[in-house]
């Protein structure tokens, strides 16, 4: 048995688990996901999608229904295809098609730290009977108490902790869930929790990846660096990473870095500041300013969060720079509200 995780266009995800040699088009039908078909017969094409992470053995696929070059860029027949392994898989139609409702679950505030002047880490305790998953780098939709808002929230951890889930939020002059946190927050709140949704999240790892993090964008990342500590050190490649903020008493969670510093055989982080006070030492500017070039000489995978200019300038200097390798770009915009 083997757990398959289908993303949608909307962000919306769906997580089950397929049996051996069952056909992962079969393993959505049973689990009420109601995928495109037609044939069933690996001819149509009906139910072409993309394998973003995993092994997967696909059966039998007509030349006329994948071409080679779709098939090496990791297209598949889910009706011909079953799991050597967890694996996602990325669908390029919208949820609603397939039937496919996100998950809503109720969970307990817990704990809430300041760990910056601009941001706190909140802790909440999901209810025993509920059971949820996600892929690192996605997010929930959490409802502000008293109100119909929700707002959005990458999870910090790769994956529930007995119980227990982080979220890592900017607080705002008067944004609404920053005025729900200082001003009448408490430990015991009921939340509601709405997920999982995005296609930010973490690929096969095949190649050398450069994380690029903005702000409160940190918390994908801290997430996809939580799994692949727990990855076997032998096979990951080189990893770098770029964590920019406006101020000193913006940065967080550094003391996890540098654990996850010590935990992954080639990892290094840098910071900078934007508005570095005369007594920072370290690096200063704008992020792409510090991008090491020799080490994306050779293709690998660019992974961006944080404030739309941020994705926006990283993605324009990647485009400009011819002597650059090629890489896969994927990225979340965090917008302020």
């Amino acid at each position: 048995m083997y757990t398959a995780a289908i993303i949608f266009r909307d962000g919306v995800t769906k997580v089950f688990d397929v049996a051996q040699s069952e056909k992962l088009l079969d393993a959505a039908f049973r689990n009420g996901v109601s995928l495109p078909l037609d044939c069933r017969e690996g001819v149509c094409a009906t139910c072409r999608c993309r394998c973003d992470s995993g092994k997967i053995e696909m059966e039998y696929c007509d030349e006329d229904a994948l071409s080679d070059g779709e098939i090496n860029g990791g297209y598949i027949l889910s009706c011909q295809t079953t799991l050597q392994s967890p694996a996602s898989f990325y669908f390029d139609i919208d949820s609603s098609i397939c039937n496919v409702e996100s998950k809503s679950v109720t969970a307990e505030v817990s704990q809430i730290t300041a760990i910056a002047d601009s941001a706190v880490m909140m802790e909440v305790t999901l209810k025993e009977e509920d059971k949820i998953s996600y892929l690192p780098g996605q997010y929930a939709h959490i409802t502000i108490p008293g109100s119909d808002e929700s707002r959005a929230y990458s999870f910090v951890n790769a994956e529930v902790e007995n119980g227990k889930v982080n979220f890592l939020l900017r607080l705002l002059p008067d944004g609404v869930m920053s005025n729900y946190l200082r001003d009448r927050c408490q430990i015991g709140d009921q939340l509601q929790l709405t997920l999982p949704y995005g296609v930010f999240y973490l690929r096969e790892i095949e190649r050398p990846l450069l994380l690029i993090a903005g702000g409160t964008g940190l918390s994908a990342i801290l997430s996809m660096l939580e799994q692949l500590a727990k990855m076997d050190p032998a096979a990951l490649p080189p990893i770098r990473m770029l964590y920019g903020v406006r101020r000193e008493e913006d940065l967080c969670a550094l003391s996890q870095l540098e654990t996850y510093q010590k935990l992954l055989p080639d990892f290094q982080f840098d910071v900078i500041l934007s508005e570095g006070a005369k007594e920072w030492s370290g690096k200063r500017g704008f992020v792409v300013d510090h991008i090491d070039l020799d080490f994306i000489k050779n293709p690998f995978d660019l992974y961006i969060c944080g404030p739309p200019g941020l994705v926006s300038s990283v993605e324009s200097w990647v485009a400009l720079k011819e002597e650059i390798a090629p890489c896969n770009i994927y990225f979340e915009r965090f917008v302020a509200s």
